[in-house]
């Protein structure tokens, strides 16, 4: 019996990429994910060879980060995770309130495993960032993506292909790398931004109009973004 757990838990665990079930969302688990998005940003800013270059988070539109995205298989895989997306607003360089989104994705080939990863993506122009908040957009094909080069001169020393609107990096077992997630879908988690900021807040006027209140983690996501990324 103890041996089928595993299995039993990739089966469930993959079969939740392919749906988005609507329900209400604890506060604890928005604020929790807020705090380990804190967690990854930190450790991507401070990593000191092999983090994201400083200089390009300066130049991005706006940051999205993926704590534990969640990648599984069993002869058919994918992956599944929540996250936030935050924009800087290029007339003060500033940095707004997060909005909750998640990312589903899938593959097929013989695969069996479950591994979670940190995943962070650097929004370079204002149309990718816009097309985040249609109902859902295809990484690749909505929206160019490439694999972020890291270590901190690493924009300056290599040809970044900035024509590119999403730069991708990811984290596993402490290493940043690269990483292609064409194919992927992200849509905004709409459940987790009424819970999180009320129903009388459209995600317009969270996201581009800065309105809200901010709890303690996302307050702390916003400064280390304006100390690092302004």
């Amino acid at each position: 019996m103890q041996k089928s757990l595993p299995i039993l838990a990739m089966l469930l665990v993959t079969s939740s990429f392919f749906s988005s079930p609507v329900f209400c969302v604890p506060p604890m688990e928005l604020e929790q994910r807020l705090s380990d998005s804190v967690q990854v940003l930190k450790d991507v800013i401070e990593a000191p060879d092999a983090g994201v270059p400083i200089d390009l988070l300066k130049r991005s539109r706006g940051i999205v980060v993926f704590p534990s995205l969640i990648k599984a298989g069993l002869g058919i895989g994918g992956h599944y995770g929540k996250g936030v997306v935050l924009r800087r607003d290029t007339s003060t360089g500033k940095w707004g309130p997060p909005a909750f989104i998640r990312l589903i994705g899938g593959s097929f080939g013989w695969q069996i495993g479950v591994q979670s990863t940190d995943m962070v993506l650097l929004i370079m122009n204002e149309v990718s960032l816009k097309s985040l908040f249609k109902d859902k957009i295809t990484i690749g094909a909505d929206a160019s993506i490439a694999a972020g080069p890291v270590g901190r001169d690493a924009s300056a020393a290599t040809d970044v292909d900035l024509s590119a609107g999403i730069l991708s990096y990811s984290r596993a077992k402490g290493l940043f790398a690269g990483v292609s997630i064409k194919g992927s879908v992200i849509e905004p988690d709409w459940e987790a931004n009424e819970a999180y900021y009320g129903s009388d807040l459209s995600v317009i006027d969270i996201f581009f109009k800065g309105k809200g209140k901010l709890s303690p983690a996302a307050a702390e996501l916003i400064r280390m973004l304006n100390k690092y990324g302004s």
